[in-house]
């Protein structure tokens, strides 16, 4: 693609810059349609080989028409940014010093955040809000380079380590906002509320703002569940899909580990064109049991373990859509029977590049044949050997990041039966 720079290696694979710490203060107009204020984030190098930059992604320019963008970052500290690049979501920052092995830097800038017209995941229903992407993130650098990737709007491109957000969001107090974390509220100046909202070992942060209608709940393992609905949907639809939210979050955490966060936001809205969209503690749902069981999936499997969702959207969206089918009581009995190929090209483990250009294909290929993929692996190693191996993989990708070679290998010690002739048959690559 045109305007990237060529990668930088790191020599010796470690991602990096790791461990973001990001503090954001931002205030509202009227509508909440309008943010703008400052962030701050510090960071380290875990790497030997120095970071002589860092990169920003702006992901939310991709709905703007560049150089004319809804996401701007101005007065730069700690670095001299570049112009933006990769169609406005990637901002090089040229560190101020050079960054060594196990120091830590600081980089600063003003924000101001637009959203635009249209129910997205990011964009604005009528007087509703939603705010996921908006916040500048730091881009990867790993064992390939700086990951620069282009946005996907067919499906997820964000590929971010485990980082900590400390977020003041000031709005009128007739806006509700929920928000990644746990929110703490408090009186502003006249007519507007304060809402700090505090998330620790998350990979991004999200919130909406609007007029919302908000209930709250807890499941019996002690997690709060916040439902906030537009006003064109019911309260008995909010309390169905309530129920579903605590269910799914004591099943998913049954099988992959208890659910760290405390707090859960469903935000809900019928006008969405996709069914439902994770963040972390954080998703926006259309009315649907099953893509709710789903987006709570995703707190495990792209949240807790981490992947990179561009190059291996297998690793979150098959894995959820399995964890989905195992809250639903579906076997995948058969499934496999139904798979037919495009072409020799086509694989369960392809990345967003190959989905964009092939996008009447990605959901049947990741979600569907990926699934069934997992089933069958379930089948052929046995369901207790499966059980365990998700509820340890997990464990040992605990906040870290999840690669095809790893699982592979985890897998294949999981069993005595040999599966190479598996993963060839499912097309399963990496």
């Amino acid at each position: 693609m045109w305007g990237v720079p060529s990668a930088v290696f790191a020599a010796d694979g470690t991602r990096t810059p790791s461990a973001p710490s990001y503090t954001v203060t931002l205030t509202s107009n009227t509508s909440g349609s309008t943010w703008t204020g400052h962030e701050s984030i510090t960071f380290s190098n875990p790497s030997a080989d120095p970071l002589t930059e860092v990169y920003l992604r702006l992901w939310d320019n991709y709905h703007g028409t560049c150089p004319s963008t809804p996401v701007t970052v101005t007065n730069v500290t700690g670095g001299t940014p570049s112009p933006l690049s990769v169609s406005c979501t990637a901002l090089k920052i040229t560190l101020a010093t050079a960054l060594n092995q196990n120091q830590t830097a600081s980089v600063g800038f003003d924000l101001s955040i637009v959203v635009p017209a249209g129910a997205d995941r990011f964009g604005r229903d009528g007087s509703y809000n939603f705010i996921g992407n908006a916040l500048p993130v730091l881009a990867v650098r790993d064992a390939s380079g700086w990951h620069l990737d282009p946005y996907s709007n067919n499906g997820e491109s964000f590929y971010s380590l485990i980082s900590n957000y400390a977020v003041t969001l000031d709005h009128p107090t007739s806006l509700l906002v929920p928000a990644t974390g746990t929110s703490v509220d408090t009186p502003g100046t006249s007519g507007r509320t304060v809402t700090k909202a505090t998330a620790n070992n998350v990979r991004e942060f999200a919130w909406a703002a609007g007029p919302f209608v908000k209930t709250t709940s807890t499941t019996t393992t002690g997690v709060v569940v916040n439902v906030y609905r537009v006003s064109s949907i019911s309260s008995s639809s909010a309390a169905s899909m309530m129920t579903t939210a605590k269910n799914a979050l004591v099943a998913h955490a049954g099988r992959f580990g208890a659910y760290p966060y405390g707090e859960a936001d469903v935000v809900l809205d019928n006008n969405f064109w996709f069914g439902g969209m994770e963040y972390p503690g954080f998703v926006l749902d259309v009315i649907s049991s099953t893509a709710l069981a789903h987006e709570l999936a995703h707190q495990w499997w792209y949240g807790i373990v981490g992947d990179d969702e561009y190059n291996s959207p297998w690793l979150d969206e098959s894995f959820t859509d399995y964890a989905t089918d195992l809250y639903n009581g579906v076997s995948g009995t058969n499934c496999w029977n139904n798979v037919s190929w495009q072409s020799s090209a086509e694989k369960i483990s392809n990345s967003m590049a190959y989905w964009d250009a092939h996008s009447n294909r990605y959901g049947t290929v990741v979600y569907t044949y990926g699934k069934c993929a997992l089933h069958d692996l379930r089948r052929t190693i046995g369901t207790t050997a499966m059980t365990n191996l998700l509820r340890n993989y997990a464990a040992a990708h605990w906040y870290g990041v999840s690669t095809t070679a790893e699982f592979k290998a985890a897998a294949q010690a999981a069993t005595t039966v040999n599966l190479s002739s598996f993963w060839t048959t499912h097309r399963i690559d990496g």
